[in-house]
């Protein structure tokens, strides 16, 4: 009995040790003052209200981004986003811009049935891979979420609400690394609070 308490207790501070690890080397992207940091691309809006990121659409009801200043390749990602009105939005990764233009990948963030999850290639090769069907319950629209992103090498794992979306495996994404950047996707009625935006690198 004692043997068997002692290795619990040197498991519970093996687990803690490493909790506490994973937390110091957690980097904040989103300071919930202001967007230091981040650029922002295009004429719709991105502003910060009480503590939360917000980007809406504007007036020209065009798609429209805010980007990291510096380049990540191997990481996980830890964003909570809440949609109101049409949440069509998502997180790029690996990705460079020219305007509005943006090259990359999308982990999708969207209204129910819209494959939130999803990895999405623009201007390349369009939908990598979906969420399974069943999975659409996992997203809890108009209410707080939380998405998580791996990405390790040619690896990608997407997690929403702590149930994973999707894996995928693509040579093309481990060969770069690049910005991490939020959508709003053209159309306009669009709406998404973001915060707790946490970067842990990964050894390359």
């Amino acid at each position: 009995m004692k043997r068997s308490f002692l290795k619990f207790v040197l498991g519970a501070a093996l687990v803690l040790g490493t909790s506490s690890a994973f937390a110091q080397k957690a980097q904040s992207l989103f300071n919930g003052k202001n967007l230091d940091g981040w650029k922002i691309h295009g004429t719709e809006k991105w502003y910060v209200e009480k503590g939360e990121l917000i980007c809406e659409s504007g007036p020209d009801k065009e798609y429209g981004y805010l980007a990291t200043d510096k380049k990540y390749q191997n990481f996980e990602l830890t964003v909570q986003f809440k949609q109101e009105a049409n949440g069509n939005s998502g997180v790029f990764f690996h990705s460079s811009l020219e305007g509005t233009k943006i090259a990359g990948w999308q982990a999708e963030v969207a209204p129910p049935n819209m494959h939130t999850g999803g990895i999405y290639e623009s201007y390349g090769r369009g939908w990598l891979i979906k969420p399974e069907a069943e999975k659409e319950k996992y997203l809890k629209m108009g209410e707080w979420n939380t998405m998580k992103i791996r990405v390790d090498g040619d690896q990608v794992t997407t997690w929403l609400n702590g149930h994973e979306m999707i894996t995928l495996k693509d040579e093309k994404i481990g060969a770069i690394d690049g910005q991490i950047a939020l959508q709003i996707h053209s159309g306009g009625g669009i709406k998404v609070k973001w915060k707790n935006i946490k970067l842990v690198p990964l050894k390359g």
